[in-house]
């Protein structure tokens, strides 16, 4: 893959990571707006579970097709594979927002941004790596 491959692919991760970030925000308005009180934490947590579960279902199909063109018939391993991802870098971002926040008392919001970037780019590497480095289509 040559760099204009691979600078196209990284845009269009970028653009397909946005999309996702509206579906997770978008889900978690309609969850809080339609069935769940966030002001009950039990609710709150559910609101926020749907709309992880909605993300990555989403950013699985729109990466699949649109970032990586991957044709793997093994589309339930391919799945898997990104959804075990994805909960490792949910593990990170856990762990590396405790870690500058509550034990290096670093500010908040500038710790999530930290943490944004390091998550995207885990993301995109196990993406391109792990999940989907098989079936890919050539351009």
């Amino acid at each position: 893959m040559n760099l204009k491959e691979n600078t196209g692919e990284i845009l269009r991760y970028l653009i397909v990571g946005g999309l996702t970030t509206v579906v997770s925000l978008g889900s978690y308005y309609l969850a809080i707006t339609l069935a769940l009180d966030p002001r009950n934490a039990w609710q709150l947590q559910a609101a926020n579970i749907i709309s992880w579960i909605c993300a990555v279902a989403f950013a699985y199909f729109t990466n699949r097709k649109y970032v990586f063109r991957s044709r793997d018939p093994h589309m339930v391993r391919e799945a898997e594979a990104f959804v075990s991802a994805r909960l490792g870098s949910l593990g990170l971002d856990m762990g590396l927002m405790f870690l500058m926040v509550t034990l290096l008392r670093m500010d908040a919001v500038l710790a999530k941004i930290i943490v944004q970037f390091a998550v995207t780019v885990a993301n995109y590497v196990l993406s391109k790596f792990w999940v989907f480095h098989g079936g890919r289509e050539m351009a």
